[in-house]
């Protein structure tokens, strides 16, 4: 597979940005967590405008090698044609809720970003818009270059050890 410039689509809590940094370690090029350019602060309360959001992520994409992460299919959709490979992490939403849940453990569960980003997660595969099921499955069919799904955790996490075996 050609991951010089490396899509990852997939629910929250999925493992994009976890097998992000990993193949980006590998090949020796930049990551963007496409977090980082939707939200203008860390709280992810408030969003970027969308002409913003979209030129930074049309930067990031323009340089020769890298791995790109997100949910965001508005965004990856403007990118995708410069990718070289496409993985889409296609785990089952109550998955990606009890990884948020370990991930988030130490913050309150009356945290009302968390209980938002809980709902998020849980409704992947019922959500009509741009970064849900319906629309990552329509930009993995529409890829013409190497793709990859990945269905649950243990599937992600023995593609990133082959990683490790191919150093």
């Amino acid at each position: 597979m050609d991951f010089t410039r490396t899509l990852i689509i997939g629910n929250s809590g999925s493992g994009k940005s976890w097998l992000a940094e990993r193949l980006a370690r590998h090949l020796q090029v930049p990551w963007v967590d496409l977090d980082s350019i939707h939200w203008l602060s860390d709280e992810h309360s408030i969003a970027r405008p969308r002409g913003e959001a979209l030129a930074m992520a049309r930067i990031a994409a323009s340089q020769e090698r890298w791995v790109i992460e997100g949910v965001y299919g508005w965004i990856v959709s403007e990118l995708v044609h410069r990718a070289t490979a496409l993985i889409w992490l296609c785990v089952e939403d109550e998955e990606c809720v009890a990884n948020i849940r370990q991930r988030e453990a130490g913050r309150d569960d009356k945290d009302e970003l968390l209980i938002a980003l809980l709902d998020w997660a849980g409704s992947y595969r019922m959500r009509d818009d741009s970064s849900g099921y319906a629309a990552h499955k329509r930009l993995f069919a529409g890829f013409t270059g190497s793709k990859l799904q990945r269905m649950d955790r243990a599937e992600v996490m023995a593609f990133a050890s082959t990683l490790r075996r191919t150093n």
